[in-house]
């Protein structure tokens, strides 16, 4: 999909292209719109590709009285566990209590049973210092009581982005990646009429004419739509993680962590085949344009939180296989403790100009029926949401596909390529229907989407569409020949531009991904 082979005009134009721009996109054409959505840079480039994979309720806006954002969190969670499996999986959380350190038994309880009565179904469960020491091997046991387990769940961010995107152009929906809104139109009475529409990379141009645009760039939201309300601006806060292979600690379920320093919860989680050590909470800074990068503080602050719980392991930085970090776009009216912000969204409104921002992955549905519905005095009077349908399109029954594919590896597939699946497993060999080493992801995988999701450069394919630069040693480098032959068919591209691409995704890792030392 290109400039050239859109249309000129367009019930809705959606800017945007991470987590709330694709679930605005998908809700718009299951409202019979014709939509289409622009991305700067690649979709689920910025910090939808690079949160901390949680799908969840968020326990501690419960201590901050925040029980409207729990309840609907947790409700969200819920149906996407239902309408999503193999991409939202449940992930099991272990609290240790430690005397004198953290919450106590009894304030715990307490969050805990109304954060299940909120799921209608009851998941926690109290284990004494035996019992939950032997559920995380390691664990430094000095002063430790007990523990609690609970559930809540966990996705891979960046599939979750695309599988929306896939979904609304199967449906007649239009997205372009690396095409940027260089200026919005309006008519002489200031309504919007159009966009101005640049390829980011080309410098091609074209108008497409629109009845409504909607903002929904996040952290950048402010850059087309300055804030409304006197004092209330984005603050740029930057989260950092750290992945380590699953096999330096025998982990099999979250453990949450709070640092010794200051007592701020710190988690780590198996994602993917390895162990994702996370995450920071600071201010970024005014520069949110680049590539956003782990600090060596940052890194050292992470570790040093895993050291005080599992000293035995004797984890450094050395043995970790990557960093990636990205910016929360939190609404702040002032200069709270960055943890202790608000993760609540909001909706602005200009003459056909609709701005939504703030929120948190798990309700991107309701961020995008906001959206949409401050826009509907712009849109056809015949569109209607429809948000009691599922998020995605619903999988069939999962059939045997006749190959040495396992069932979790089929939930796996058809979780995050939708009926996509199917061409995966339909034209892949034997030998390309194994693992790459280091992570969950098949070598057949990677000709399909090289072939059918918008590949504009090497890291693309490697860093989003698959998480291979965040899960193999130095991104995948040793692999790249392999991966070249397998997606040559693919992809567009020459002698000279694979040699080019291979080094600009290199140099993109060393600067980006490597862990600071």
């Amino acid at each position: 999909m290109t400039l050239q082979s859109i249309r000129d005009r367009y019930d809705l134009i959606v800017i945007g292209g991470g987590i709330t721009g694709a679930g605005i996109l998908r809700e718009a054409v299951r409202m019979g719109l014709d939509a289409l959505m622009l991305e700067k840079k690649d979709f689920a480039w910025g910090t939808s590709s690079r949160s901390s994979k949680l799908v969840h309720g968020g326990l501690r806006y419960l201590k901050e009285g925040r029980l409207h954002l729990t309840y609907e969190s947790v409700t969200q969670r819920q149906r996407l566990l239902a309408e999503a499996p193999g991409l939202v999986e449940e992930l099991g959380f272990l609290v240790p209590i430690y005397d004198g350190i953290g919450p106590g038994r009894n304030a715990l309880a307490a969050g805990l049973t109304l954060y299940d009565l909120m799921a209608r179904h009851r998941y926690h469960q109290y284990y004494d210092c035996s019992a939950f020491s032997c559920m995380v091997p390691r664990l430094n046991t000095d002063g430790l009581s007990g523990g609690y387990r609970f559930m809540d769940a966990q996705v891979d961010d960046a599939r979750l982005v695309q599988r929306l995107i896939n979904e609304a152009i199967g449906n007649g929906g239009a997205a372009l990646n690396y095409t940027g809104v260089s200026e919005i139109l309006r008519d002489d009475a200031g309504n919007v009429s159009g966009v101005v529409a640049e390829d980011t990379e080309t410098g091609e141009r074209c108008n497409i004419s629109t009845l409504c645009v909607i903002n929904a760039t996040g952290s950048w939201a402010e850059t087309l739509h300055a804030s409304p309300e006197a004092g209330l601006h984005l603050r740029p806060l930057r989260g950092s993680h750290l992945m380590i292979p699953a096999w330096r600690l025998p982990l099999f379920q979250a453990v949450t962590l709070m640092h010794p320093d200051d007592g701020r919860p710190l988690f780590i989680i198996p994602w993917e085949g390895a162990l994702m050590l996370g995450t920071t909470d600071i201010d970024h800074g005014s520069d949110i344009s680049g590539d956003i990068v782990t600090s060596r503080e940052e890194a050292d602050y992470m570790i040093t939180c895993l050291e005080a719980y599992f000293p035995a392991a004797e984890i450094s930085l050395k043995d970790c296989i990557s960093s990636f970090a990205g910016i929360r776009p939190v609404l702040s009216k002032g200069e709270k403790d960055p943890s202790k912000e608000s993760r609540e969204h909001v909706v602005w409104r200009k003459q056909g100009l609709v701005t939504v921002t703030g929120g948190k992955m798990t309700t991107f549905r309701t961020l995008a029926a906001d959206a949409l519905k401050a826009a509907s005095r712009h849109l056809p009077a015949n569109a209607r949401l429809r948000t009691e349908e599922p998020a995605f399109q619903p999988v069939p029954a999962l059939p045997s596909c006749g190959k040495s594919l396992s069932a979790s590896q089929m939930r796996r597939l058809y979780g995050r390529y939708g009926m996509r699946a199917r061409s995966i497993i339909d034209t892949a060999n034997s030998k390309d229907l194994e693992f790459i080493p280091g992570t969950f992801t098949l070598w057949a995988e990677l000709p399909v989407l090289a072939k059918t999701e918008q590949i504009r450069h090497l890291s693309d394919l490697l860093l989003r569409r698959v998480r291979i630069g965040l899960l193999a040693p130095e991104g995948g480098r040793e692999h790249l020949d392999r991966i070249q032959t397998l997606c040559e068919s693919g992809l567009d591209w020459d002698s000279d531009r694979w040699k080019i691409e291979r080094k600009m995704y290199t140099e993109h890792w060393e600067h980006a991904h490597r862990v600071p030392q």
